[in-house]
C-alpha cells in the first residue's frame, strides 16, 4: 500500500472514466473544493448507504462550493446501473486497475470479517480549491460518515 496522504499534501492528479465513459480529471474541478470518496463496490449495502447519504447532502454541499466525486474499481456500465438505480447525480468514476486508489492510499490490506484481505479501503478526502489535501479520512464507516463530513465542514 502507498503512504497515506496528509493535510497539505498535493492531491494526486487523475483522469478516470465516469459512468458514461467520459473522462473526468481532478484538474477539471480546480477552483472548487472536492469531496473525493473511495468505496469498494457499487450496489452493495454499505456503499449504497454511503452514496445515497452523499446524494441527500448534495444540495448543501454544492451550495457551500463543494463538489462530490465517488471512485470504485467497478466498470462504467456497473456504475451507470448504480447511478440510475439510486438516483445519484454526482460523478462516479471507474478505477479498475486501482491506480488512483493506490495513489491516495485507499487500496491495500484491510480486515474483512476478521480476515486480512487486499482491497479498497473506504476513504474520503477533502481537497481544497488549489488541489491540496485539506482532510484525509481512512477506514471510514459507510453509515454516519457524511454526517461527520458535514460537521467538519460546518454545514
Amino acid at each position: 500500500m502507498s503512504e497515506r496522504l496528509q493535510p497539505g499534501d498535493d492531491a494526486p492528479e487523475f483522469e478516470l472514466p465516469d459512468a458514461d465513459g467520459k473522462p473526468v480529471s481532478l484538474a477539471s474541478l480546480r477552483g472548487k473544493r472536492v469531496i473525493l470518496y473511495f468505496y469498494p463496490a457499487a450496489m452493495t449495502p454499505g456503499c449504497t448507504k454511503e452514496s445515497v447519504d452523499f446524494q441527500s447532502s448534495l444540495a448543501d454541499l454544492e451550495a457551500a462550493g463543494v463538489a462530490v466525486v465517488g471512485v470504485s474499481p467497478d466498470e462504467p456500465a456497473k456504475l451507470a446501473k448504480f447511478r440510475e438505480k439510486e438516483g445519484l447525480t454526482f460523478p462516479l468514476l471507474s478505477d479498475p486497475d486501482a491506480g488512483i486508489l493506490k495513489a491516495y492510499g485507499a487500496y491495500g490490506e484491510k480486515k474483512l470479517y476478521g480476515k486480512v484481505v487486499v482491497g479498497v479501503i473506504r476513504s474520503t478526502f477533502l481537497i481544497d480549491a488549489e488541489g491540496k489535501i485539506d482532510k484525509a479520512y481512512y477506514n471510514v464507516k459507510a453509515t454516519g460518515h457524511v454526517d461527520r463530513l458535514r460537521r467538519d465542514l460546518t454545514l
